[in-house]
């Protein structure tokens, strides 16, 4: 019971890809030495500049999305380089720390983006990088691949320059099912579903029996499942860190 009422009040429930996602980015962080630099590219809003507070961070985005499409939708943070990801205006070998979250998805190149990610970082410097494995179309029109699988990472990642490539799944299949099951109450609130008034009505109760079933019972239980999937086939996405090869 114990356990249960602490799921319940946490929000790693109902949104633990980007939670687990942070708390990843924060503990790789506290590994970064002081004074360190650090590029964040596809920063956006910049949600991790607090992170690095101990290092000379710089950010890097194309800013072209709108403010309601951003983290927050509150817009972009400090831009110290906007540009396009694979043609970053900066010397080569010129940081200790590249992160790169949610980034490779919304890019037409991703290979040629890892290339440049490579061509930044210092001999031994750190890539920390995050991207879905699977995701609805979000962030339109800059939204152009599906995800990324384990083994995409491990080949061009390498090819790229990088090695002690450590890919990590950022939760199971029962986690992943339990989001799912909040985002199908989400999409089928009566108030906002688009038909006639008549199947709104016979649709509420129906509704209103499912969502403590969908909203809570299982988001629960599917996290308290999660650790029993061993596969992680169905993962919401890969935290990865890789070394820059030493020439």
């Amino acid at each position: 019971m114990k356990l249960i009422k602490a799921y319940l009040s946490s929000n790693k429930v109902w949104n633990f890809n980007l939670v687990e996602r942070d708390a990843w980015v924060a503990q790789q962080a506290l590994l970064i030495p002081k004074q360190s630099s650090v590029l964040d590219v596809g920063a956006g809003s910049c949600p991790y500049r607090r992170y690095f507070s101990h290092c000379q961070y710089k950010t890097q985005d194309f800013a072209s999305l709108s403010p309601d499409q951003l983290r927050g939708h509150e817009g972009y943070g400090t831009i110290d380089y906007l540009c396009d990801a694979t043609a970053i205006p900066v010397s080569e070998a010129s940081f200790d720390a590249v992160l790169c979250t949610e980034v490779l998805e919304h890019v037409p190149e991703p290979i040629k983006v890892v290339h440049e990610l490579s061509r930044v970082l210092k001999p031994g410097g750190t890539l920390l990088l995050t991207a879905p494995l699977g995701s609805g179309i979000h962030q339109e029109p800059y939204h152009f691949y599906g995800g990324y699988t384990l083994f995409w990472y491990q080949k061009f990642l390498a090819e790229a320059g990088f090695s002690d490539i450590s890919v990590q799944p950022n939760g199971g299949f029962f986690k992943h099912y339990g989001q799912e099951s909040i985002r199908f109450i989400r999409m089928t609130n009566p108030s906002s579903l688009k038909t006639n008034a008549a199947l709104r009505l016979l649709w509420i109760p129906i509704w209103v029996m499912l969502l403590p079933l969908l909203a809570l019972v299982f988001p629960v239980f599917c996290h308290l499942l999660d650790r029993f999937d061993q596969e992680r086939g169905f993962t919401i996405g890969y935290h990865v860190v890789a070394t820059k090869k030493i020439a």
